[in-house]
């Protein structure tokens, strides 16, 4: 999995996702990688700005957004007001954890930013949500901070730009790769088909 927490499509797809390896017998590895590098890298865009002159189609966006929160059980997502933020600090936090540690830690944080309107700026309230989930802030922010971890957001992005990723989320079966929330039924499928 191809990860950033600015997307709210990731945050709408990280239980779903972790509800299909369960019934696969799949594990999860997290890559964060830097969106908005993404975007850079690819010459990509949100769409609510590349679709935003394209009649209708930012509103049946929001169509098909409100269907996937219905079906998957999501209702209590809302937009981030602070939308987009900048989430690098976060992705180099999640990148100088251990793969469990990774669950936990977007188990904590997306909710906060999708459910709770987490403003990522104020370090006192995202040093609570962290507090809150176990983890020791003070330490993740001074990780955040290390040259190398730094760099490894660079590299995952750069790595996952060269693999084809151009947004997020994105996932890989092997090198099969699957773009978006909608894509859910297929990745199920060919796990399921081995």
């Amino acid at each position: 999995l191809i990860y950033d927490f600015v997307s709210p499509n990731a945050y709408l797809v990280w239980q779903p996702l972790k509800e299909i390896a369960a019934r696969q017998q799949a594990s999860i590895k997290i890559t964060p990688a830097f969106l908005g590098g993404m975007h850079k890298l690819t010459g990509n865009a949100p769409p609510f700005i590349r679709d935003a002159d394209v009649k209708g189609k930012n509103d049946y966006a929001r169509l098909e957004m409100q269907r996937f929160i219905v079906k998957h059980k999501r209702l209590r997502f809302k937009m981030n007001p602070k939308f987009p933020f900048n989430s690098i600090t976060l992705l180099r936090m999640l990148v100088s954890l251990s793969d469990g540690e990774q669950v936990r830690f977007i188990d904590a944080v997306a909710p906060a930013l999708w459910e709770d309107a987490l403003d990522v700026t104020d370090t006192v309230a995202l040093e609570a949500v962290l507090t809150k989930a176990g983890f020791d802030a003070a330490s993740l922010a001074d990780k955040a901070q290390d040259p190398a971890i730094k760099q490894a957001v660079i590299d995952n992005t750069d790595h996952a730009v060269a693999r084809g990723c151009f947004g997020i989320p994105t996932f890989f079966i092997g090198q099969e790769m699957f773009f978006g929330k909608e894509r859910l039924g297929q990745i199920e499928e060919m796990l399921a088909s081995g």
